[in-house]
């Protein structure tokens, strides 16, 4: 027998707003010869609010098990009950559902409303439930759950026990996921959680865009906005616009550029890496990697907040430009901040994927050609995207974009134009000789005229002329002149006349024309001054530019729905991303020849891994046929003709990697009875962009002898021994499986530029289009350098065979004679891999050493931050208490509930505290602050809980007057019932009853000893108390209610027999009228003698009555026809 529960603890109430059928989770108890509801297996195990019981009895077959379920349902723990080995996760919380059919209507219905979205399927004894955190709820945008957990009603405890322990995830566990558009100025930072698609997260100060700045104060740590504001005060430790110097040796231009703008920083070399780094101490140091992993740290957190659960999974936004060494920058920045990169995206791959997504309708099989134009703060792109339909192998015909052609300037952006007003502004001032200083030698002045220029900028753009002014520039000294649009766009003609650079660039790299791009996008900031987009406008010769994006947060929001894409957690509408290498990479090794008058030369030679626009992710191989010993061969990107020769300064070493190959004469050795099959290399360029060398292995083929002929029944036997699991599972060792997803590349293929660009292309054309998709493996021909030819060759996925001919007899005798022949050996591959030793050319990575000491000095930051932040947050807790306290004793509700004493006590104490506050306590720590906060609250806990008892009183105990009244009222009208219509027993009826009376006595001798006790005592009636009883009492009450709502009335045979009579008579009286139709006579009618013997009702089904005359029908047989018609209405 299960137990009642004895207090309204026990029983969930709503919190949430669900409503979910009670008998999914009561089982029964015997009572008075009827089952009766129990719930304490609910509420001891659950122990939370989640549900509120709404609808009728479970009733189990057998009272016994119901202590078998109980113990059942406390193997799931307080979070969730499992009854009858169905377990069902909701959204928010795990909930079980028994599995009786009568009561599974609702829980679809509550699953929905607790998810937000009307998408939950339910279909008895099998649910789709949504995994809380690995799923979201479906969108316009495309997000459908991943996992739904299914489970039918006879699966065992065992079964269902394995699977939640299997797929329960971790608390810490985190399924939402983020963006962050890391701009040179800017970041945006979207996110996607479950029931949240795609949503740009507010900062602190609920902008939707941060400034990209740190700073770095002795004892603090300010980002964003903050950041910005001590910038104008102490530009010293304010760092911005780090992007510019990532990846970049102490020699690039774009250093020394950096220094130029702002002097106040002290750029040192590192000696190690050759890289810069900021000096802020003589003690403390810190990498352009180290600063921007702060940043991004703070980004997560942001998100984190706005999510309110952590994320570690990222994707980044980076510039298209971006080479090998800025891209690993990226990288180990995120590496240093904790966060997992699922992908370094380009912005202009991110906004074309987001322009796509809100456009799939409009997308089809035939080419569009867009062209995004993105003038941000640091630079400017110009990206040709061709959006169409493809076929795929895995999800059908799914939209698809493609990278056509780039171009780009990377100096060219919003922020050059604030410093070109920035100078003017100090020229102006100059001239007005209001101070002998020279104001370009202040760098707080500096500063507060570029912060002026920034805003000077923005209203320029919608204004002829503008009024800059700033209150103390220099020496208490107020600055104010006026600035017009015709004098801005003078000072920055250099810089408009380059915006049609990065169009034309990216027309030359696609090939393309301007009549061949349907419109033109604007993107990024900068684009909104208007003289750009004059420029502009008249550069592509369209009628308008576009403007259905937007300009700031598209980035983010591409890069976002790729990141629910890459997770597992998320399942998107499939869109197809093949984003396009900027920059082409190659592979060059020399080798050793002899010319014909026996001279050795050595011999440079260069194959294209990556050509310029190669879309990636992207896998290749590599084979060196002519080496049977340690070698190596460089990796350097190919030809860089397309940059200006400013460009290839700033781009840095053209240099990449030495690869060392070690091991190679050995494998020789070992496998000297084998055909070399050359030294293959696999490269794969990932979906970052960032080139990474798999491995390398020396591949050799082996003759392997052919076993003799089986015979037939040998043959069947060992199939249905295969069948049967006889064949052997073992893999054969050393065997490599034939390459299907690299393309070979052959090194000796001297071909031209323009042939191998156009060959790559048609292979494009002509491969399967999927995002992520690897090259195809392709064979290249070889028509020029014989020598070249017999060194290196192309592998191919397999020989093409002619179509058989008809073949003569002659022919056919001959075959005979060769099919006696011995046949062709068998050959198979063997593979050993060899060491490989990589040197970096460009920028050297910083060693694992380095990237652990980063990471314990930012963790050592955040630490900090984080218990500063405590302290602040104790502190205020603390005068908030005293202050309010003090405020509260003046109040007449706790004037009421205190005696003098008590008064005093705490007034001497607040007192005491307050001065502590102002002598000492804001140099005390946050333990000190803490407990000193305790004990306060602590002497003051009495007080308060009198006035809130007090407070509650008057609502509660209205309620339960008005509840004793209801069930009053119920229960004699459920007396009143006939005892032929009653539904409840009279033990019911008893227990009811006994709740009632027991309730209101209590009710009446607490009330009076309440009054007669003083308000400065204990109050004996509590509300929790109150509470317990009108639960209790509204329990009993639900329990008739939904046992009357469920109950079906009983028959009443006497009536039902009177209605069934009439009906048959009518069958009867339909049947008779319609035997008076009369067919044409025959000769064996005659025969018939319906008033010796009336028929039977078969027989009536089979003859033809003739003579039958209305009149001569008989009272009985209208009866026996009726009666035989009722007999065979019931069987039917």
């Amino acid at each position: 027998m299960c137990p009642r529960p004895e207090s309204q603890a026990d029983i969930p109430t709503a919190r949430t707003g669900w409503h979910v059928d009670q008998s999914a989770f009561f089982i029964q108890e015997k009572r008075g010869g009827t089952y009766e509801h129990s719930d304490q297996s609910f509420s001891e195990l659950c122990g939370s609010n989640e549900i509120t019981p709404r609808s009728g009895p479970n009733v189990l077959e057998q009272a016994g098990d119901c202590k078998s379920k109980i113990k059942q349902a406390r193997w799931c723990g307080h979070r969730a009950l499992l009854v009858n080995a169905i377990f069902l996760p909701s959204v928010s919380e795990r909930i079980c559902q028994s599995t009786r059919a009568n009561i599974k209507l609702d829980l679809a219905e509550a699953l929905s409303q607790a998810c937000g979205w009307d998408h939950i399927k339910s279909a008895a004894p099998i649910y789709t439930c949504h995994w809380p955190t690995v799923s979201t709820c479906t969108s316009i945008y495309g997000f459908r759950p991943v996992f739904h957990v299914t489970m039918r009603e006879k699966l065992s405890l065992w079964a269902v026990f394995c699977l939640i322990v299997a797929f329960m995830p971790s608390q810490t566990e985190s399924v939402a996921v983020m963006s962050v558009d890391l701009g040179s100025e800017w970041m945006k930072i979207a996110i996607v959680k479950p029931g949240v698609p795609m949503e740009i997260a507010l900062n602190k100060e609920s902008r939707r865009k941060t400034p990209v700045a740190v700073c770095l104060k002795e004892n603090e740590r300010l980002f964003g906005d903050g950041a910005l504001g001590v910038a104008v005060k102490n530009p010293k430790v304010v760092y911005r616009f780090l992007q510019s110097i990532l990846g970049k040796t102490a020699d690039n231009p774009l250093v020394a550029q950096y220094q130029k703008h702002f002097p106040e920083h002290q750029l040192q070399r590192d000696e190690k890496r050759g890289t810069v780094y900021f000096k802020f101490s003589e003690e403390l140091q810190y990498t352009p990697e180290e600063l921007l992993g702060m940043i991004l740290n703070y980004s997560r957190g942001l998100a984190q907040d706005f999510a309110e659960q952590p994320i570690k999974d990222a994707v980044i936004t980076v510039p298209a430009y971006f080479n090998q060494a800025e891209r690993r920058a990226v990288l180990q920045a995120a590496q240093i901040a904790g966060l997992k990169v699922l992908q370094l995206i380009n912005d202009n791959t991110a906004v074309a994927l987001n322009y796509g997504v809100f456009r799939r309708k409009d997308i089809n099989s035939t080419a569009q050609n867009i062209m995004f134009y993105d003038m941000g703060s640091g630079s400017t792109t110009a990206t040709i995207v061709t959006y169409q339909t493809v076929k795929t192998k895995e999800s059908g015909t799914q939209p698809q974009l493609q990278i056509r052609g780039v171009g780009f300037d990377r100096t060219l952006g919003g922020f050059e134009i604030e410093l070109r007003l920035r100078d003017h502004l100090a020229k102006l001032f100059n001239e007005q000789k209001k101070s002998k200083k020279d104001v370009r030698e202040n760098l707080r002045a500096m500063a507060k005229l570029l912060k002026e220029a920034q805003r000077l900028k923005t209203v320029l753009s919608a204004n002829a002329e503008h009024m800059a002014q700033i209150e103390g520039l220099m020496d208490d000294i107020d600055f104010k002149a006026k600035v017009t649009r015709s004098e801005f766009e003078a000072l920055c003609e250099d810089l408009f006349n380059r915006v049609p650079g990065p169009v034309k660039e990216a027309l030359a790299a696609a090939e393309m024309s301007m009549d061949e791009i349907e419109q033109v996008i604007l993107v990024g900031g900068s684009t909104r001054v208007p003289k750009v987009q004059d420029v502009l406008l008249k550069a592509v010769g369209k009628e308008e530019l576009s403007k259905n994006i937007n300009a700031d947060e598209a980035a983010a929001m591409g890069a976002v729905y790729q990141a629910a894409a890459l997770s597992k957690a998320f399942k998107v509408k499939p869109f197809l991303v093949r984003d396009a290498a900027v920059f082409p990479i190659q592979v060059e090794f020399s080798r050793e020849t002899e010319e014909e008058d026996g001279v050795k030369t050595m011999k440079h030679n260069k194959r294209i891994l990556f050509q310029r626009m190669a879309p990636y992710p992207q896998r290749k191989v590599i084979t060196f046929n002519r080496y049977t010993d340690d070698f190596l061969f460089y990796i350097n990107y190919g030809d860089l003709s397309f940059l200006s020769e400013q460009d290839l300064k700033v781009f840095g070493s053209q240099n990449l990697t030495t690869v060392k190959l070690s091991g190679v004469g050995s494998s020789f050795k070992k496998h000297s009875d084998a055909e070399s099959k050359g030294i293959k290399a696999h490269f794969n360029m990932d979906e970052s962009g960032v080139l990474i060398l798999d491995r390398v292995e020396s591949v050799f083929e082996t003759i392997v002898e052919e076993k003799e002929e089986e015979s037939t029944l040998t043959k069947l036997g060992n199939t249905i021994s295969s069948l049967f699991g006889g064949g052997s599972s073992e893999p054969t060792a050393n065997v490599t499986e034939p390459v299907t997803d690299e393309e070979e590349v052959t090194p000796e293929a001297g071909k031209d530029q323009e042939q191998s660009e156009k060959q790559e292309e048609s292979a494009q054309e002509k491969s399967e289009t999927e995002e992520g998709k690897e090259g195809e493996p392709q064979a290249e021909e070889q028509k020029d350098n014989k020598e070249d030819k017999a060194e290196t060759q192309g592998e191919t996925e397999g020989e093409k065979t002619e179509k058989p001919e008809e073949k003569s007899d002659g022919e056919k005798a001959e075959e005979k004679e060769a099919d006696k022949k011995p046949k062709p050996q068998k050959k198979s591959k063997i593979s050993e891999d060899i060491t490989v030793e990589l040197e970096v050319n460009d920028v050297l990575d910083p060693s694992t050493e380095d990237m652990e000491v980063s990471k314990k000095k930012l963790q050592d930051l955040t630490d900090r931050d984080l218990e500063k932040q405590e302290r602040e947050k104790t502190l205020n807790s603390l005068e908030a208490f005293i202050f309010e306290t003090q405020d509260k004793l003046y109040q007449d509700e706790y004037l009421a509930v205190v005696t003098e004493e008590e008064k005093e006590q705490i007034t001497g104490k607040l007192s005491e505290a307050s001065n502590w506050m102002d002598e000492e306590g804001y140099a005390a720590g946050t333990k000190e602050l803490k407990e000193k906060l305790s004990e306060l609250k602590k002497l003051c806990k009495a007080m308060f809980f009198r006035v809130e008892e007090r407070k509650k009183w008057p609502d509660r105990l209205a309620a339960l007057d008005s509840m004793l009244n209801h069930s009053t009222i119920f229960l004699k009208s459920a007396r009143l019932i006939p005892e032929s219509d009653q539904i409840f027993t009279e033990v019911e009826l008893k227990t009811l009853e006994k709740v009632i009376n027991e309730t209101m006595t209590w009710k009446n001798e607490t009330v009076a000893a309440q009054e007669k006790m003083s308000p400065t005592e204990k109050p004996v009636l509590l509300s929790k108390d109150i509470e317990t009883k009108l639960s209790l009492l509204d329990r009993e009450v639900n329990y008739l209610l939904n046992k009357a709502k469920f109950a079906k009335p009983k028959p009443k045979d006497k009536a039902k027999d009177k209605n069934t009579t009439s009906t048959e008579n009518g069958k009867s009286n339909s049947t008779e009228d319609a035997e008076k139709v009369i067919p044409p006579k025959s000769d064996d009618a005659e025969e018939v003698k319906p008033a010796e013997e009336p028929p039977t009702a078969e027989e009536k089904g089979e003859e033809t009555i003739l003579e039958l005359n209305p009149a001569e029908n008989t009272a009985t047989e209208s009866t026996e026809d009726s009666k035989q018609e009722n007999h065979i209405g019931d069987e039917l």
